[in-house]
């Protein structure tokens, strides 16, 4: 990242006197911002600049980033067009919490007592371990639906394995597996919960 903000920097005309914080202090903040869903006014305090500078910082970083194109998810193509035989993929989803929104609260509630969430769907390469593509929802989507809306599709020959969450998933997509649900009043097998683990 370092290395292609510099490069970008330096095709730029030089106008105007030179910023506050160093290449690595600006990628750093616009980090920060990104992962601890911080305000401007709070991440300008801890590195004692204002808020629109922040602003101003973390758009301009992003943008640099963005365009330069080399920091991108291969997305959902990647998936239905991959014909290498035997790969697989492990979807999940997790939940990240925000601020209770002053409209709409349903929609973010999770379920959780008190915690309002973005929910952000995973497809992982089992062994590169890369993020194939994210999809992103509300708090109250579940898991399986977020699926189906996301539009990810798999290719024929791609295992995939996914939580409890992802239950009928065998029915759009023939090799997946999700573990065995325990049905009402009924117990587990040994042979079914090792199959779970």
């Amino acid at each position: 990242m370092v290395r292609t903000v510099k490069n970008k920097e330096q095709e730029k005309k030089k106008i105007g006197r030179k910023p506050k914080l160093i290449v690595e202090d600006q990628i750093l903040m616009m980090l920060q911002y990104l992962r601890e869903y911080r305000t401007y006014y709070h991440i300008g305090k801890d590195w004692k600049i204002s808020e629109s500078s922040v602003c101003r910082i973390v758009h301009k970083i992003e943008n640099l980033l963005i365009k330069s194109r080399q920091f991108r998810l291969p997305g959902k193509k990647e998936l239905w067009q991959s014909q290498r035989q035997e790969e697989l993929v492990v979807m999940d989803v997790m939940e990240s919490q925000i601020e209770r929104p002053k409209k709409r609260q349903k929609q973010f509630y999770s379920g959780k007592p008190r915690e309002h969430t973005l929910k952000t769907q995973l497809v992982i390469q089992q062994k590169t371990g890369l993020i194939v593509c994210l999809v992103n929802g509300k708090g109250k989507t579940h898991d399986f639906k977020l699926f189906k809306n996301s539009g990810v599709k798999f290719g024929t020959l791609m295992q995939v394995i996914a939580d409890k969450g992802y239950q009928g998933i065998a029915k759009i997509h023939q090799l997946s597996e999700t573990p065995i649900k325990k049905k009402k009043g009924k117990k587990l097998t040994q042979e079914e919960k090792i199959y779970n683990r």
